[in-house]
């Protein structure tokens, strides 16, 4: 991952599951500055990246970011950009996300709006309000076409949300408000690689597997290390080639 030697990136989602282990294997990638985004960095759920960040003081940064807040995103950008140099962020990794097990028949009002309001409006605000810091590493990188250590937005996603897919998926649990909102999520990535190509800010959606975290379960078939080595190793090695695509965490092309 010599790609990603030296950069700044922000994971949302980044005290548990594999926003965690993001946060761990890009300190080992050596990147300059992590900056580690979650509801409650105080809280018991964020105990073991608190440790993390205390061993790691000068590259891992905690940062209160409540996706489904657009104020909380606003507050962390102000926060990050005051701690960025010259050089900006070059690197967005949207992983926070939810999965309330509901099908069409079970799911409320509030279900789908929760889903929403964290896994498709909280990345298009993170993206907003990121997007000085994403213009400035563009900018300052001095490099010609696209890639994760010049500026990059990496939107995590699965393959429930392909529309050719998902009726013949295998579902572990029911997806309904997930595998909806993650098309969503999917429709974003399209549009920010469209009004971002000026810029030279790289967009993709990444699946990362189906993992064994709280979210994904005990029967899954990979873990978290396995899942973000195969989603950092792509990551690392995109280009304008890749701008705009949707790709799993071993670089196979998956279907819309």
């Amino acid at each position: 991952m010599a790609a990603l030697k030296g950069c700044s990136a922000l994971v949302t989602g980044g005290n548990r599951g594999l926003g965690l282990e993001m946060v761990k294997q890009l300190l080992e990638a050596q990147c300059s500055k992590v900056f580690a985004g979650c509801r409650d960095p105080d809280g018991p759920n964020s105990e073991a990246l608190r440790e993390l960040a205390k061993k790691h003081p000068d590259v891992i940064t905690l940062v209160k970011l409540d996706v489904s807040d657009p104020g909380s995103i606003k507050e962390s950008a102000q926060k990050v950009g005051s701690l960025l140099g010259k050089n900006g962020l070059n690197l967005i990794l949207n992983n926070a996300a939810v999965l309330p097990q509901k099908t069409m028949l079970t799911t409320t009002v509030e279900d789908m709006i929760n889903t929403f309001n964290t896994n498709v409006i909280g990345p298009l605000f993170v993206i907003r309000e990121y997007l000085p810091y994403l213009k400035t590493a563009a900018k300052a990188s001095g490099k010609p076409g696209m890639s994760c250590d010049k500026a990059a937005v990496i939107n995590i996603s699965t393959d429930a949300s392909s529309m050719a897919i998902m009726p013949v998926l295998k579902e572990p649990f029911p997806l309904f408000p997930y595998s909806i909102s993650k098309a969503g999520l999917n429709m974003l990535t399209i549009y920010t690689a469209r009004d971002f190509k000026a810029d030279e800010i790289l967009c993709i959606s990444i699946h990362p597997g189906w993992v064994r975290t709280d979210m994904g379960g005990d029967k899954a078939p990979i873990d978290a290390r396995q899942s973000v080595e195969g989603v950092l190793s792509v990551v690392s090695s995109l280009t304008e080639k890749q701008h705009g695509g949707f790709l799993d965490y071993t670089g196979k092309t998956m279907p819309w």
